[in-house]
C-alpha cells in the first residue's frame, strides 16, 4: 500500500505565492507520473500539472507561466510552486502518483487527501 501526504496549502492574497509538496511512502519500487489536480466547489476535478519520471511536464493552459511542478525521485516527492495566484485558483489541490511495488507489477494510481488553497483579499 502507498500513502500520499500533501502539505503547504493555505490562504494567500491575489498575486501571492504558495508552495505545495506531496510525499509518497509505503511499498514503492518506482513512480512513473506524479501530478497535481484541483477541484473547486461545484466543478469537476481538473489536471493542473503533471511530471513524468524522465522530467517532462505538462500544464493546464490556465496555469502556464505561473505554476511550476518538480519532483525529487530520491524522496518520492512532488512539488508545485504557485506564483501570481488568482481568485480562480481557489480549490482543493490533490496530488497523485502512479506507483508500482515491484519491477514486474503494474502501475497503480494513488491519491492524496487534498489540501485547501484559498486566494482571497
Amino acid at each position: 500500500q502507498v500513502q500520499l501526504v500533501e502539505s503547504g496549502g493555505g490562504l494567500v492574497q491575489p498575486g501571492g505565492s504558495l508552495g505545495l509538496s506531496c510525499a509518497a511512502s509505503g511499498s514503492i519500487f518506482d513512480i512513473n507520473a506524479m501530478g497535481w489536480y484541483r477541484q473547486a466547489p461545484g466543478k469537476q476535478r481538473e489536471l493542473v500539472a503533471i511530471i513524468f519520471s524522465g522530467g517532462s511536464t505538462n500544464y493546464a493552459d490556465s496555469v502556464k507561466g505561473r505554476f511550476s511542478i518538480s519532483r525529487d525521485n530520491a524522496k518520492n516527492t512532488v512539488y508545485l510552486q504557485m506564483n501570481s495566484l488568482k481568485f480562480e485558483d481557489t480549490a482543493v489541490y490533490y496530488c497523485n502518483a502512479d506507483c508500482r511495488s515491484t519491477s514486474y507489477s503494474t502501475y497503480v494510481t494513488y491519491w492524496g487527501q487534498g489540501t485547501q488553497v484559498t486566494v482571497s483579499s
